[in-house]
């Protein structure tokens, strides 16, 4: 299993529901923490520091395999 890392920006607020950014992917959790320390001092970032999460995604497998259904 091969994973890569997923950086993201989530800002919830009653301005703006669920706005989240997709900051990078990353090789290893070590390198996408050192791009939080890259990017954490720039415009929007600095003011949600608490906005960033790191998350381990699977490669090559498929996260969303049931179709969908639009209303």
């Amino acid at each position: 299993m091969s994973q890569v890392h997923l950086l993201w920006h989530v800002r919830s607020d009653h301005e703006h529901s669920d706005d989240s950014k997709l900051v990078g992917v990353y090789s290893s959790e070590t390198t996408a923490k050192a791009a939080v320390k890259r990017v954490e001092d720039k415009p929007g970032f600095v003011d949600h520091p608490n906005g960033f999460q790191v998350v381990g995604y699977e490669v090559d497998n498929d996260s969303w395999s049931e179709g969908f259904v639009s209303a």
